[in-house]
C-alpha cells in the first residue's frame, strides 16, 4: 500500500543545452543532492555520469542494442525530456524495515528515430541511494522485434576490486575488474576505496531475460549486460527491468539501503494479506506420519509456525513421470509411511501449517492442478525446486506460477537458482528464495560475511540454518554462528534444524538428507524460540567484505543483534546505542569462549544495559555471537 500523506509531484519540461564542444547536456540531482547525473549526448550517443561528492563513481553507456532485423531507422537521439519529484513513503506486508521511504527525482527523456518518429524512452531514478534507468519502446514500432543482446555498458575510473560470483549459488571470489572473465551474477559490489562502494545490478525481472555482467572488450575498467537469451519486446511488455548502481560509504550502508530494489518494483497487487504470514519452519525428514507429527508437535513447543516435506513425498523428484496429485513415497527417501492428510489435519488442529515441496518436473506440467488441490488439502505454501531460470520464457512462467499460487493463498519458497530482483513488494507471497550459497553447501564464515554484503543487498536468502548437525563446529564457526545467521541473514520463512529431527521422530533410516541429528531441548535453542523472522528495523552497525559484520534488527520493543568474524580472533565491542533512551533492557548474550568451542556448547549470560553501556567479548575464529535485547 502506498502512503501519500507526505507526497510532492512536480512536473516541468526541459531541453538538453549544447556547449562548446558540440554536446548536449543536462544534470538530475538526488533529494539531498549527494548524487548527480549528468546526461550526455555525444556523437550519437547517450551516456550517464554518475557523480558523488564531485568524484565521478561510473559513467554509463545507455541504449546499446542489438536486434533481430535491423529497423527501419535505428539512430536514436534525444527529442525532449520530463523531469518530476517523488516523496512518499509505503509500508511492506512484512519486511526489514516497516517504513519505507521512497524519494526521488526523475528523468524522462524520449528519443527518436531518424525519420523523426517517437521511438522509445529513457526513464532515469536519481534517490540519495544510488540511481536506476530503464528502456521503454514504443510498440507501435518495436512490435514483433527481438532484442538479441543489451550492452549498457558500465566505465570505471579504475580497476576497482569486485566480490563476483558466476552463479546464484557459487563461491565468491574478490578480484580486479580487469580479471573478471565469466559473467558474473548481481547485484555485484564493487570498492572504489575504503570509503566508497557500489552495487550494480536489476530490479523487477518480471518477463525478460536474466542480465549478468561480463567485461567490456573494448576496455579493461569496463563491464557491460549481457542477457540470458533472446528476449520479445512484445513479451516484455514494451520495457525492459531497472538497471541500478547503488552508492555507499561502506558495504553495512549498501546493505542497510537494500530496500531501494524494493522501491524500483510495483506495488503490491494482492489486496487481501491477511493470509500471507512469515515464520520459522522445521523440515520434516523422514518423510512419515510420525516424523511429521513430531515435527508439529515439536514446533508448537518451540514457536515455530510450519513444517515442510521435502523431496520424496510423490515420488522420485527427477522423474517426469512422479505425480504430485498423489502421496507416494520415494523408496529411496524413506520407507515411509506417510499419511499426508493426517498430518495436515493435526497441523490445523495445532496451529502449524504445512508447506510441501514440488519440483519444477511437476509444476510445469501439474500446477494448475496442484494449486486447487493443495488449498483442498490445508496446505500453506509450496517450495517450488529447481526452477529453470534465466531464459524470457522460464523468468515470465515462474513470476506468473508466483501470482497463480496467490490466488489459492498459497505463499510461495522459490529455489534454487532464482535470485530476487524485489518481486515480493509486488507478490508479497513470494516469502523467500534460495539463490544462495546456504549452510547445507557448509559455506566457510568468511563466505557468509562476502554473502551479507553481496547477495543479500538483492532481499531475502533462504540460507537453510544448521544447528546440532556435526558440520556447524568441525566447519561452519559453532553454534553461535548459526544463532548469528538468523539475524544478520534475513528470510521470512526462515527455516532451522536444517539437518535436525525431533526425539519423538523416526529414527535414523530414510528421509530427506539422511539426517540422524537428534534435537537436545536445552536452554540454548530458547533463542531460536524467540527470534523472529521480519523487522521494524534493521541497523548494520560495522562490517567488511568477508572479515566481519555486526547487525542489529528490531522487533516490537526487543532487538536482536548477531555478530560474526571470519579467519582470525576478534573482540567486539558493541555499544547499544539504538536502545531507547532512558530505557533498561536485559540482554540475554550467546556465545561461545575457546573451551566452549571444544566443548560444542553456548555459554549463555544475562546482563541488564542501556544504550551506553559497553559489551565486549572475544571471539574465537570463524565463530560468532548472538544478543536479545529484552525492554525491562
Amino acid at each position: 500500500m502506498i502512503y501519500l500523506e507526505r507526497s510532492f509531484l512536480m512536473l516541468c519540461l526541459l531541453i538538453f543545452a549544447g556547449n562548446c564542444y558540440g554536446s548536449k547536456t543536462m544534470e538530475v540531482s538526488s533529494p539531498s543532492k549527494n548524487l548527480t547525473v549528468i546526461v550526455q549526448e555525444k556523437d550519437e550517443n547517450l551516456q550517464l555520469l554518475l557523480k558523488a561528492k564531485d568524484q565521478v563513481m561510473v559513467n554509463i553507456d545507455v541504449v546499446r542494442f542489438i536486434f533481430n532485423t535491423e529497423l527501419p531507422a535505428d539512430k536514436f537521439t534525444v527529442k525532449s525530456t520530463e523531469q518530476y519529484t517523488v516523496k512518499h513513503y509505503w509500508k511492506p506486508v512484512y519486511g526489514e524495515k516497516s517504513k519505507i521511504n521512497d524519494n526521488y527525482n526523475a528523468l524522462k527523456i524520449s528519443l527518436i528515430n531518424s525519420n523523426g518518429n517517437d521511438a522509445l524512452g529513457l526513464a532515469l531514478r536519481v534517490y540519495d541511494e544510488g540511481i536506476a534507468f530503464r528502456y521503454e519502446f514504443n510498440n507501435k514500432i518495436f512490435n514483433g522485434h527481438i532484442i538479441k543482446k543489451e550492452h549498457t555498458g558500465f566505465k570505471f575510473e579504475a580497476d576497482y576490486d569486485a566480490w563476483l560470483t558466476t552463479s546464484a549459488q557459487g563461491p565468491f571470489s574478490k578480484k580486479k575488474i580487469s580479471q573478471i572473465n565469466s559473467a558474473c551474477e548481481r547485484p555485484l559490489v564493487i570498492k572504489r576505496n575504503n570509503k566508497s562502494y557500489l552495487a550494480i545490478g536489476e530490479a523487477a525481472l518480471v518477463d525478460y531475460a536474466r542480465m549478468k555482467f561480463v567485461k567490456d572488450p573494448d576496455s579493461s575498467q569496463a563491464l557491460r549486460t549481457e542477457l540470458h537469451g533472446d528476449v520479445d519486446i512484445k513479451m516484455a511488455g514494451y520495457q525492459t527491468p531497472w538497471r541500478y548502481v547503488m552508492v555507499g560509504d561502506s558495504p553495512g550502508e549498501l546493505l542497510e539501503n537494500n530496500y531501494f530494489i524494493l522501491n524500483l518494483n510495483e506495488p503490491c497487487k494482492i489486496k487481501d494479506t491477511s493470509w500471507i504470514k512469515p515464520g520459522k519452519v522445521i523440515r520434516e525428514v523422514t518423510l512419515t506420519t510420525k516424523g511429521g507429527k513430531a515435527c508439529i508437535d515439536f514446533a508448537v513447543r518451540h514457536n515455530l509456525q510450519y513444517v515442510e516435506f521435502d523431496a520424496g513425498w510423490y515420488g522420485h523428484e527427477y522423474d517426469d513421470n512422479s505425480d504430485a496429485t498423489t502421496i507416494t513415497i520415494d523408496p529411496k527417501r524413506s520407507p515411509g509411511p506417510l499419511d499426508l492428510l493426517e498430518v495436515i489435519k493435526y497441523g490445523e488442529q495445532k496451529g502449524i501449517g504445512i508447506i510441501l515441496y514440488v519440483n519444477r518436473r511437476q509444476l510445469e506440467r501439474q500446477l494448475d492442478e496442484l494449486l486447487p488441490l493443495y488449498k483442498s488439502w490445508g496446505v500453506k505454501g509450496l517450495k517450488y525446486g529447481f526452477v529453470n531460470v534465466g531464459a524470457q520464457k522460464w523468468t515470465k512462467w515462474l513470476h506468473e506460477a508466483i501470482d497463480k499460487a496467490a490466488k489459492y493463498e498459497m505463499m510461495v519458497d522459490v529455489h534454487d537458482e532464482y535470485r530476487s530482483t524485489g518481486y515480493s513488494r509486488t507478490s508479497p507471497n513470494l516469502m523467500t528464495m534460495e539463490g544462495i550459497r546456504g549452510d547445507e553447501c557448509t559455506p566457510s564464515t568468511e563466505t557468509i560475511l562476502t554473502t551479507i554484503f553481496t547477495r543479500m543487498i538483492a532481499g531475502a536468502g533462504d540460507n537453510t540454518i544448521c544447528y546440532f548437525a556435526s558440520r556447524v563446529s568441525e566447519k561452519m564457526g559453532g553454534k553461535a554462528a548459526q544463532m548469528a545467521k538468523t539475524v544478520m541473514l534475513y528470510s521470512p520463512w526462515q527455516f532451522l534444524y536444517w539437518y535436525d529431527r525431533p526425539q519423538e521422530s523416526s529414527p535414523d533410516k530414510g528421509g530427506t538428507g539422511n539426517s540422524t541429528n537428534i534435537i537436545v531441548e536445552n536452554d540454548a535453542i530458547k533463542f531460536f524460540d524467540a527470534v523472529p523472522t521480519v523487522w521494524d528495523d534493521t541497523r548494520v552497525l560495522e562490517g567488511e567484505i568477508g572479515q566481519y559484520a555486526t547487525i542489529a534488527r528490531r522487533s516490537g520493543n526487543n532487538w536482536f543483534l548477531g555478530t560474526l568474524t571470519a579467519n582470525k580472533e576478534r573482540t567486539v565491542m558493541i555499544t547499544p546505542a539504538f536502545l531507547d533512551i532512558k530505557s533498561e533492557y536485559e540482554a540475554t548474550i550467546y556465545w561461545q569462549n575457546k573451551l566452549d568451542m571444544v566443548n560444542n556448547e553456548i555459554r549463555i549470560e544475562k546482563i541488564k544495559v542501556t544504550k551506553d553501556s559497553l559489551i565486549s567479548r572475544k571471539l574465537q575464529k570463524d565463530s560468532g555471537l548472538a544478543i536479545i535485547f529484552r525492554k525491562i
